[in-house]
């Protein structure tokens, strides 16, 4: 947990002032993966990791940064923005490039980073950064934009400036978190519902790979591409074709069958979304078990069709599938390394998290990280000070 007395300290040292304090959660999805950027449904919830960032207004155009993890600085002129090495400090400068783009009025300020959502650990810790600015910008500039508004903000800044084609869900569940509840929100519409998640007598466990394969970038966006290739073929056939929210698995054993590739990657999300709306019918009856399940489905669509999948997350979910005390488990995030995510009996955590560390030890070496979370609400201001410039 960031100690946001120890922020508040640190940025005191470095600019002399008090800052404005914003938290920005990671997220968790439950079921619902690469589902967000084909305007598809997903079922998100923000939890208790998160990013905090300390701002506050300079009196020129200089933006200064600094990662309390990595120890490191850096400094950008918001009037000449240009593409740093490819780390965390471009996640804030994609939205200050988004802020200019849409003529938004912003000097220059300081800002200081620290958190506790584990890199590559699939749990959107690039999200909580960009919503963590966006918020800190839209709170110390008055900018007046609607959280929808910071989301889209976020999103176009990790798309354009960083690179990545995300979808829009990390960012959004980010901002739109609720304690104890899950977001099933429309991609296409940004129609959202929330629904309870009962964690009476189960937690949400997270198993870290400790691994990210060096494709994972690269991979992510190959993936986007391959649904688009999909919807394309289709398209040629049914013009209002939009996506492959658009598409059935008629039209996709018609149209698509012929490239084995591209209708395995379309028939995933096809069935992901189906399985995420029945889904959360099993939530509104709280049958757990039901949604386990299904869990269980789309980690093996993951890792057979879609293709996003490891050695070492196969073996994560290969070693708690015949538990009693494991409800559901899965792969999340883009793919490639990172979490699984495990809904498992709370009584018997500990036990799970100690026999499943030990076997992964014995089959890929690497050390097993894991952490217990919880359902907690969406990105908030969580200090405030009267002075926000530094002279």
């Amino acid at each position: 947990m960031c100690d946001t007395d120890r922020l508040q300290k640190l940025f005191r040292q470095m600019h002399h002032t008090d800052p404005l304090i914003i938290r920005a959660p990671g997220r968790i999805n439950l079921i619902g993966e690469h589902t967000d950027y084909n305007n598809g449904f997903v079922l998100p919830a923000a939890i208790d990791k998160a990013i905090y960032v300390a701002v506050n207004k300079r009196n020129d155009h200089k933006i200064h940064l600094y990662a309390e993890e990595y120890n490191e600085n850096y400094i950008a002129d918001i009037e000449k923005l240009r593409q740093p090495k490819f780390n965390w400090s471009c996640y804030v400068l994609g939205v200050v490039e988004q802020l200019i783009k849409r003529n938004y009025a912003i000097t220059g300020f300081n800002i200081v980073i620290d958190g506790d959502v584990p890199v590559g650990g699939g749990m959107a810790s690039s999200a909580a950064i960009e919503c963590a600015t966006a918020l800190a910008l839209n709170t110390l500039f008055d900018l007046r934009l609607s959280r929808l508004d910071m989301v889209k903000i976020a999103q176009k800044a990790e798309q354009e400036f960083v690179g990545l084609q995300c979808g829009i869900m990390d960012m959004f569940t980010s901002m739109f978190g609720k304690k104890d509840h899950v977001i099933c929100l429309d991609c296409r519409s940004y129609e959202y519902e929330y629904f309870p998640f009962k964690q009476d007598g189960v937690k949400i466990v997270l198993l870290n790979s400790s691994i990210r394969h060096s494709l994972a970038f690269s991979e992510y966006n190959s993936r986007r591409r391959e649904c688009e290739q999909g919807v394309a073929l289709v398209q040629q056939h049914h013009p209002h074709v939009q996506s492959l929210r658009d598409v059935n698995m008629e039209m996709l054993d018609k149209y698509v069958a012929h490239d084995k590739v591209v209708y395995n990657r379309c028939r995933f999300v096809l069935e992901e979304n189906e399985r995420l709306l029945a889904g959360c019918i099993d939530l509104q009856n709280n049958d757990i078990a039901a949604f386990g399940k299904k869990m269980y489905a789309t980690h093996k669509g993951l890792s057979k069709l879609f293709e996003v999948s490891c050695t070492e997350l196969d073996i994560l979910v290969d070693l708690v599938k015949n538990n009693s005390n494991v409800i559901g488990a899965r792969m999340m995030g883009g793919g490639f390394g990172g979490c699984t995510i495990n809904i498992v009996k709370e009584d018997a955590v500990e036990e799970l998290i100690y026999e499943v560390r030990e076997a992964y030890r014995e089959k890929t070496g690497f050390n097993l990280a894991a952490y217990v979370a919880s359902i907690e609400d969406g990105a908030c201001i969580a200090a405030t000070v009267t002075s926000l410039y530094h002279e």
